[in-house]
């Protein structure tokens, strides 16, 4: 079943995400992290526009979505590449920041 942008809106936000949640769950490991750190920490921050777009990005396969976030290639799409960037850049600023608090609990020690 595809959600359509409005039916996104429409719903009731702790439905909605609890739906997402679920839809972030992938076959693998990695677009777990990946699709499930940017649900929790970047998609409130999304426009509505933004969030229709997520939805349409998790319809696609699990090798297409690998593909694109880890980097070996772009949607066509410029919504969908937006997005993608936005996944990358929240993952990137994740490992930065757990690099630092590993490096600062060591330097304590």
């Amino acid at each position: 079943m595809s959600a359509t942008p409005g039916s996104v809106i429409d719903e009731e936000p702790a439905t909605r995400m609890h739906r997402l949640r679920w839809q972030c769950r992938r076959g693998m490991l990695e677009l777990d992290l990946l699709l499930s750190g940017f649900l929790e920490q970047g998609y409130a921050q999304l426009s509505q526009a933004q969030q229709a777009d997520f939805v349409r990005l998790l319809e696609f396969q699990d090798q297409v979505l690998q593909h694109w976030l880890i980097g070996r290639g772009l949607p066509d799409d410029p919504a969908m590449r937006t997005l993608v960037e936005r996944i990358q850049s929240h993952q990137g600023r994740r490992a930065e920041t757990s690099a630092s608090q590993r490096l600062s609990k060591s330097s304590n020690n």
